[in-house]
């Protein structure tokens, strides 16, 4: 990730936006110290997407829904209710 300070920012901020917008994200830093972050935008939905494909192969999902429909006896009966 490349560093820029807030003063050349300001000198070459289309030259700045322009790298944003191929994809690179850019730290802004003033007197050294990291202030801000520029980033390109991001669609919600692709970012969910490739975040449960990373989880591909690393978590087994069961089918959650079936054992509710199918009346599950222990959700059914499990007497939560004494313990409200």
């Amino acid at each position: 990730m490349a560093r820029v300070s807030v003063t050349r920012l300001r000198q070459n901020l289309p030259t700045y936006l322009k790298r944003v917008q191929a994809g690179e994200a850019i730290q802004v830093t003033s007197h050294g110290r990291v202030i801000a972050r520029i980033e390109p935008e991001q669609d919600a939905a692709e970012e969910a997407r490739l975040w449960l494909e990373g989880l591909r192969g690393r978590v087994a999902l069961g089918d959650v829904v079936a054992s509710i429909a199918d009346g599950d006896a222990d959700l059914e009966h499990s007497n939560d209710a004494d313990h409200l």
